[in-house]
């Protein structure tokens, strides 16, 4: 009786899991696996189907000129959004978690960016970016300075990005801050300033080293927001000028469905996961030792 009443538990268990399983597989595990297998195969047609070729996809990647531009764009744009998306929601959690005027409608005003829709977010900064009649060469030119193309010229068009993606995630990292600040009891605060430790101080020793938990799930969204932007460019720039703009997963998107190539596209992809892989893994083994859990 007691060893079939184990084996319903177990059951009953496994039934749980089962929905969440199969959702994981069909939508994860399966699409992966699938991925890799496209990625040995030639670009199929009509008239000549699709080939088995091993490494071949991967060689040819290695001699295309714009998946190295594609991926030093994407590694300069991680390095200019994670880092001040992550100050700036810092720095928006302590102003916000103090007792100043109007503290509700300044929450809302730093949260709102977040909930607004992507292509509705680029359009708003494709106005802000328009030469002479845009918003900001309409400010400028009260300074007597001159217009600028700035989604057309290659040396301003990823930082207008950058811009508009700071302004677009800092709020919404914002809220995990504001929250972990909320949990941070007020007394280590008064012990600091009974000891005579300044704000910097006390920020530098004590409370940012209880955020870090905050911090590490804050930066893996950030790294992954970074490796995910298709709808802002598709917009603004389509990756160009001379692909300037152009990031790893929108040239993924121009592969598949501009160049109908879904098999290098599969192999950009490939990529693309072992990127991420990789910086989760650094992530997890390397900041994890530096995270005061409580």
């Amino acid at each position: 009786m007691l060893r079939h009443r184990d084996t319903l538990r177990h059951v009953y268990g496994w039934l749980l899991l089962t929905p969440a399983a199969i959702l994981l597989v069909a939508f994860t595990h399966y699409p992966t696996v699938r991925t890799v297998i496209d990625s040995l195969f030639s670009k199929g047609s009509a008239i000549r189907p699709s080939r088995f070729i091993g490494m071949d996809n991967y060689r040819a990647l290695l001699d295309d000129p714009i998946f190295w531009k594609v991926l030093v764009n994407n590694a300069w744009f991680a390095l200019g959004t994670i880092p001040t998306s992550i100050m700036l929601a810092i720095v928006m959690a302590l102003l916000v978690n103090r007792a100043i005027p109007g503290r509700s409608l300044v929450r809302m005003a730093y949260f709102t960016p977040t909930i607004l829709p992507m292509i509705a977010v680029a359009n708003i900064w494709l106005f802000f970016y328009s030469p002479d009649i845009g918003l900001i060469d309409q400010i400028t030119a009260l300074f007597g300075v001159s217009s600028h193309n700035w989604l057309g010229d290659p040396s301003t068009v990823l930082p207008a990005i950058i811009v508009m993606t700071v302004w677009k995630e800092a709020g919404f990292f914002m809220i995990f801050y504001l929250a972990a600040l909320q949990n941070i009891a007020p007394e280590l605060r008064e012990a600091a300033s009974l000891e005579g430790a300044s704000r910097w101080y006390y920020f530098r020793r004590v409370l940012f080293p209880l955020l870090m938990p905050t911090t590490l799930f804050v930066l893996i969204n950030a790294v992954l927001n970074s490796f995910k932007l298709v709808d802002h460019l598709f917009v603004l720039t389509k990756g160009g000028p001379d692909n300037a703009s152009n990031l790893l997963l929108y040239y993924i998107f121009e592969s598949a469905f501009s160049y109908f190539d879904a098999t290098y596209a599969a192999t950009l992809t490939v990529i693309l996961l072992l990127l991420l892989a990789l910086m989760a893994l650094v992530q997890f083994f390397l900041l994890d030792k530096r995270i005061h859990y409580r």
